[in-house]
């Protein structure tokens, strides 16, 4: 049954070709889902991906609300109504504060928080009418805690979980459950950029003494996604190996 249910159903997730969002897009095809990602800048990276994974990827700007009706149209065209959106698409600007300029500002709220309301809104109308919906979006330890240098990411990433908490509220009667994860690091582009000795200092405050793996990421989502997970709304699951418990 479950099996039937989920091939009936239609995953997108932003930023899916590389990193948390691709682990998240071939959890989804190896349960049995069907599954689109998006993308934006790098076409040989996503066709590489698509080739790959057999996975189709549309190129569109997520923070850009025309822009994700065309592409959510596009998607829906291609697979069917998209019944699961995966809000993963981000990025960092660090700097310290005093450093920090407002572009470093915009562009991070901009493709973090700003995504997640347009591509929720793009989905919103259709899960609505058809009684049933998941929305996941990806937040951040560092959204629960704070980072230096990433007064930008923190406050976008501490704004994805307001807005989870607001829209589950409103989407509960329509069938419509809304949740986040907050990733602790995670074996990412992202994370591999910092430094080493930055690095070992992070991991020494972790309890389970790794990073995280994608894959990890993968399955809570999948899980969030269910059809047994309907009475799971407006939470935040975070995935951080004890770095943070609350």
């Amino acid at each position: 049954m479950n099996e039937i249910l989920s091939s009936a159903r239609v995953a997108l997730i932003t930023g899916g070709t590389t990193g948390i969002g691709a682990a998240t897009a071939c959890a989804f095809r190896d349960a049995g889902y069907r599954v689109a990602v998006t993308y934006l800048g790098n076409a040989e990276q996503a066709e590489a991906f698509s080739q790959e994974s057999g996975i189709p990827s549309f190129e569109w700007d997520a923070s850009d609300s025309d822009a994700c009706v065309a592409g959510v149209a596009q998607v829906a065209a291609a697979l069917g109504p998209v019944d699961i959106l995966v809000n993963n698409a981000g990025i960092t600007r660090d700097a310290s504060f005093a450093r920090m300029t407002p572009e470093q500002w915009r562009q991070v709220v901009r493709n973090d928080l700003d995504s997640c309301f347009s591509m929720s809104h793009a989905v919103w109308g259709g899960m609505k009418e058809r009684g049933w919906g998941r929305i996941v979006s990806l937040s951040s330890v560092n959204g629960q805690a704070g980072q230096f240098g990433q007064a930008n990411y923190s406050a976008a990433k501490a704004g994805v979980l307001g807005l989870t908490k607001a829209l589950a509220q409103e989407g509960a009667r329509h069938g419509i459950t809304v949740n986040a994860i907050a990733p602790g690091y995670i074996e990412t582009e992202m994370v591999r950029a910092v430094p080493e000795k930055v690095m070992e200092g992070i991991v020494a405050r972790i309890p389970v003494g790794r990073i995280g793996q994608p894959s990890e990421i993968a399955r809570c989502v999948l899980f969030l996604a269910a059809e047994e997970a309907g009475y799971i709304t407006g939470s935040t699951l975070s995935v951080n190996g004890g770095m943070r418990m609350d």
